[in-house]
């Protein structure tokens, strides 16, 4: 299929569950015709260029980040203390984001800018007169009946509250951001710089797709029309293969429990690993151990006859072989454990991770989320026994139906064309209005 000749440049950074959503929405976009950039660190461009788009690199890489600051996860879910610190490291890294924002979308059609690279992918438009939408794995556009989402466990609070909150909130953000985006992209884009509240006040309402689906996160009924949910964004990966022991170790008995935490790290890895062991023992499950970045820590391989080790494998393929999913609660894995119908347990590290659980513990499919510095085997292998009971199971399988039966992709590209981003071809895809 011919491609546009005015390429759409995704700006996208975080962990896995951050970029793998943005990249399969540049596949889909790729088979509709489309030449799609990929803007994020260098640690993602395998696999941007593995899924056949073009990969141009930001200075914005979370792996190493974690890797050489392990203690950051013990302050994770204290909102003060992680603004201080990304305030922090935004701003080193910003300091090469103009140059590399402006080569990554010179001769682009449209960007899209996705969670913490909006505000940047925003300006780099803005300086080269180019469309811009916004893209969200989390709802974020304020509502006057569903409270921010950190703010979503903390029991019944007066829908009145919800706006001031959200301003709250924007503000905390801009905090964050202001040192990165006012004092060094903007000016160095020739921008004008922000005032002191930041872009989140008296402007135009901005056009953001969300990649989530609503069988998890129902919509708020006052959001506007420039805020669309369109289901799930899922890359998958159907050529991969196991390795031969972990094939023998899953036809070896029942389907095991898969215990991983992704992208995340900790400084008491050999600690946390034991007392996961301890739990999958007290369960009397068979388990599958992911190590990942370094949530876990422990040799691949055969544990013992129950238990099997591996760095990862790809959630399209591994999930649906699992019974439950033991994990951080990140977007990603989140979406991947909905879309196998199996049910989870969620021991949160930061961030949306907390508003995640509590979103599957209330559609039926998990139980209460377990603390994660506090977190002991008798409670973690509990959670294992009570994930695993029938009527968790039967809401898990009939959530994963639905949301296997959406295409999130396709509906954030017809969101795109009916927004004018995007113009029909006689193929039935879409190709960017140079």
């Amino acid at each position: 299929m011919p491609e546009s000749t005015a390429p759409i440049a995704i700006f996208t950074i975080g962990t896995q569950g951050d970029i793998r959503p943005c990249v399969a929405l540049g596949v889909g976009l790729r088979r509709a015709g489309h030449a799609v950039r990929i803007v994020t660190s260098v640690n993602f461009e395998r696999m941007v260029r593995g899924a056949g788009l073009d990969f141009f690199p930001l200075t914005a890489n979370f792996q190493s980040l974690l890797d050489s600051n392990r203690e950051m996860t013990e302050q994770g879910l204290n909102m003060a203390a992680m603004a201080r610190i990304s305030r922090r490291f935004y701003s080193e890294w910003a300091t090469h984001w103009a140059r590399e924002g402006m080569a990554a979308a010179e001769g682009a059609g449209l960007v899209i800018g996705v969670a913490n690279s909006t505000l940047l992918a925003k300006a780099v438009a803005e300086a080269r007169g180019i469309p811009f939408v916004g893209a969200q794995l989390q709802p974020l556009t304020p509502s006057r009946v569903m409270p921010p989402l950190v703010l979503s466990g903390a029991g019944k609070l007066p829908q009145a509250l919800n706006m001031p909150l959200y301003n709250v909130l924007r503000l905390l953000v801009w905090y964050v951001m202001k040192p990165a985006i006012n004092d060094l992209v903007r000016p160095q884009l020739g921008l004008p710089r922000y005032p002191w509240y930041g872009p989140y006040f008296h402007s135009r309402q901005q056009r953001v797709l969300y990649g989530f689906s609503e069988a998890v996160v129902p919509r708020p009924v006052d959001w506007p029309d420039t805020a669309q949910i369109t289901g799930y964004w899922f890359l998958d990966e159907p050529h991969w293969q196991p390795s031969q022991a972990l094939r023998e170790f899953l036809d070896a008995g029942p389907k095991p429990i898969y215990v991983g935490f992704g992208s995340m790290v900790t400084a008491q890895a050999e600690q946390f690993t034991t007392c996961v062991l301890d739990a999958i023992d007290r369960s009397g499950q068979r388990a599958v151990l992911a190590t990942g970045w370094g949530g876990l820590s422990a040799k691949e391989g055969a544990h013992d006859d129950r238990i099997f080790i591996t760095k990862g494998a790809p959630h399209d393929w591994l999930f649906p072989r699992m019974a439950a999913a033991v994990h951080h609660g990140g977007a990603g894995t989140t979406a991947a454990a909905v879309r196998a119908g199996i049910p989870s347990v969620i021991v949160p590290f930061y961030g949306d991770q907390p508003f995640w659980a509590r979103c599957l513990q209330r559609v039926g499919v998990a139980p209460p989320a377990l603390d994660r510095k506090n977190l002991a085997a008798e409670a973690l292998a509990s959670a294992i026994v009570s994930a695993l009971q029938e009527p968790v199971r039967r809401s898990a399988a009939a959530l994963g139906e639905r949301v296997r039966a959406e295409d999130g992709v396709a509906a954030a590209l017809r969101c795109l064309q009916a927004w004018g981003f995007l113009s029909p071809v006689v193929d039935d895809g879409y190709r960017a209005v140079a």
